[in-house]
């Protein structure tokens, strides 16, 4: 608390101001949104970075990045020179499709558009590489690489114990431990080449790294993800990183390069943040359409903001019953009988203890012997929903069907999603009702 009185007041009035500190930065949105514009985009950008309240010496220092910045953009292909203007009088103009929101926010971004040229988009991986390139230019988030070290460093420490590894041996391999970097081998050479060719870079590092994509993998919510990594005093840290991760997905990645899959991820990745804290996106998204005013014309007074309802985002709400039951897949898959009696041992006469699980699914591991957790056995067709089950009413009916070594694809686990009381908890309620083999062998 701070006590102003008058003696404060007189000092502010008669104190000499303080000096204004100019924020003018250049940055590739910048350039594109001027040098794609109609007309002369070149001499509007000059009469921008000269024609201002900066020092002569901070002017030539704005030119001389907007042309390091320009170099970069053409390299990547994101921009083209013209020999002879347009139709509108451009002699730059955007080369690829880019959705009426694209920005190059971020010091890297060229260089991930064009990292993403490197990626099979027929490929199992394609989307979650797509989101490791992204996160490989976006700032590091301390706390949570620092968490994912710690507890990389517990599991290797603990399986090199069980192998009898002595002391020092163990000591000299916690050494090469790090904390996830998907795509490192592919992205730092091509960053070594890039870099060379554009040396402004050097100021902003690649850094690999895995968050969202290790949300996603783990197919945990942002408590399970908080809990996982004792991140509970770092929950604003994590919300952040991951807002960003979204509206970098959301602004930087063409619309030709976005799979319905990636669509999927991107929908679910942004209401896993709003659910949370509904502000981080709300004003972004404001930005992006401010055409709605006030019907009466006067601005009405501030309320507090909710979430929207969770089930009214179908395809993202799909996505997080998907990760939900693909947890409990996970779960069987690794017999991590207590996690699954954390989930869904508390429901009541219902509830599913270690024993009940343990002893639902003997019968298919003695027939099967291992259960598929990779990508094949996340499928989304491998999940059959029914949202207007007729014995059920304000509920899904959902089947996640269970990838088996001989793809018999004959158990399943049985579900309802209570539709109100996810909109409530801000995330997929989901209590387990069999599971059973539903075909004779």
């Amino acid at each position: 608390m701070v006590s102003w009185g008058e003696p404060t007041f007189n000092r502010l009035v008669n104190a000499d101001p303080e000096p204004l500190t100019s924020s003018f930065s250049v940055s590739h949105a910048m350039l594109l949104n001027v040098l794609d514009r109609p007309g002369d985009g070149r001499a509007a950008l000059h009469h921008l970075l000269t024609d201002n309240y900066e020092t002569e010496t901070k002017q030539a220092e704005h030119v001389a990045h907007a042309e390091d910045l320009f170099a970069s953009l053409l390299e990547a292909g994101v921009v083209e020179e013209l020999d002879e203007p347009d139709d509108v009088g451009r002699t730059v103009r955007v080369t690829i499709d880019l959705q009426q929101t694209f920005a190059l926010n971020q010091p890297l971004a060229p260089f991930a558009l064009a990292a993403l040229d490197l990626l099979d988009a027929e490929s199992d991986t394609y989307v979650l590489d797509t989101v490791s390139v992204i996160e490989a230019v976006l700032d590091d988030p301390r706390q949570i690489l620092g968490a994912q070290l710690f507890k990389a460093k517990g599991e290797a420490v603990a399986a090199m114990k069980a192998e009898g590894m002595e002391y020092d041996e163990r000591m000299a391999a916690l050494d090469e431990i790090t904390w996830p970097k998907p795509l490192a081998d592919l992205l730092e050479p091509m960053f070594e080449v890039y870099r060379e060719r554009n040396p402004w870079v050097a100021e902003h590092p690649l850094s690999p790294k895995s968050v969202a994509r290790d949300l996603w993998e783990r197919a945990m919510d942002f408590g399970d993800y908080i809990r996982f990594y004792n991140l509970a005093r770092s929950e604003g840290t994590v919300l952040r990183y991951l807002s960003d991760v979204y509206k970098t997905l959301m602004r930087t990645i063409p619309e030709d390069a976005k799979t319905d899959e990636l669509i999927d991820l991107t929908e679910w990745l942004g209401e896993l943040v709003r659910q949370v804290d509904s502000s981080l996106l709300d004003e972004w998204e404001e930005l992006r359409d401010p055409s709605a005013e006030p019907a009466s014309g006067v601005e009405a007074p501030p309320i507090e903001r909710l979430p929207p309802a969770l089930t009214a985002n179908r395809r993202a709400f799909t996505v997080l019953v998907r990760n939900a039951l693909f947890q409990r897949v996970e779960y069987l898959g690794t017999r991590q009988w207590q996690e699954l009696e954390a989930l869904d041992g508390d429901d009541g006469d219902d509830g599913w203890s270690v024993q009940r699980w343990f002893d639902a699914m003997a019968p298919y591991f003695e027939e099967h012997g291992t259960l598929g957790i990779g990508s094949d056995a996340r499928n989304p067709a491998l999940l059959l929903v029914d949202e207007h089950p007729g014995d059920h009413p304000g509920c899904w009916s959902v089947r996640q069907i269970l990838h088996d070594p001989a793809d018999d694809h004959d158990w399943r686990i049985l579900a309802l999603v209570d539709l109100a009381a996810s909109d409530e908890a801000g995330r997929a309620i989901v209590h387990i009702a069999d599971v059973s083999c539903e075909s004779p062998s």
